[in-house]
Parts: C-alpha cells; sequence; structure tokens
C-alpha cells in the first residue's frame, strides 16, 4: 500500500514538473517581428513613421520602446515621453498613441503587422 501511494506521489510530481517546464518554454502568442506604422492625426509630430519592433516573452524592443504585449494581445508601449495602447490579434493589429513635439501636443493611431 505505501509503494502504491509513493508511486502515485512520484508520478504527480513528473507530471507537474513536465506541466511546469512546458508552459515554461512556451512560446508567448505574440513573439516576433512586427512592422508598425504610426500615423499623426493631430499635431506637428512626423506624418507617418514605419518601423520594425521585435516582441520576445512579450516585452516589445526596438528603439528607445518600453512596453509589453499581454497574452490576450493588450499592447502598452512608451516611446521617449509618448505613450500607446492597442491590441493585437493573431497577425494585425492598431490602437492609439499620444505625444508632444517641441511642447506641442500630438497624437494619432498605429497599425502593425506580423513579418
Amino acid at each position: 500500500m505505501r509503494h502504491n501511494r509513493i508511486r502515485l506521489l512520484f508520478a504527480a510530481s513528473l507530471l507537474v514538473a513536465g506541466l511546469a517546464s512546458a508552459s515554461a518554454s512556451a512560446q508567448h502568442p505574440y513573439d516576433g517581428l512586427w512592422q508598425v506604422t504610426v500615423a499623426t492625426k493631430t499635431g506637428s509630430c512626423d506624418a507617418q513613421t514605419t518601423s520594425t519592433l521585435t516582441v520576445t516573452d512579450g516585452k516589445i524592443s526596438g528603439g528607445p520602446i518600453s512596453g509589453s504585449v499581454s497574452t490576450g494581445g493588450l499592447v502598452r508601449v512608451s516611446i521617449n515621453g509618448a505613450y500607446a495602447n492597442g491590441q493585437l490579434s493573431g497577425n494585425s493589429g492598431s490602437g492609439k498613441w499620444n505625444g508632444a513635439s517641441a511642447g506641442v501636443p500630438c497624437s494619432g493611431r498605429w497599425e502593425a503587422s506580423r513579418r
């Protein structure tokens, strides 16, 4: 009887360890390269810019960017005093941003597509 409990505990611990390592090594659903186009709707910021960003483990990198993407696709970014948020779904996404250029407020939209 005791051996059965030990075997059961051992099997359960292997299962838990396997699940933990599988989830730890699972890729974030939005990891990869993303082409992002930012368009200004109000203010004197650049009319439109396009750049490539990298998402690794849900963290956004590329240039002076600090941000994250949740597993549900919610995007939050700060870029040199400008802020953006939005939503990714599958291989694309969009959102809004706001900031300033020479002290004049700017705002607009952004769109992204996975590369």
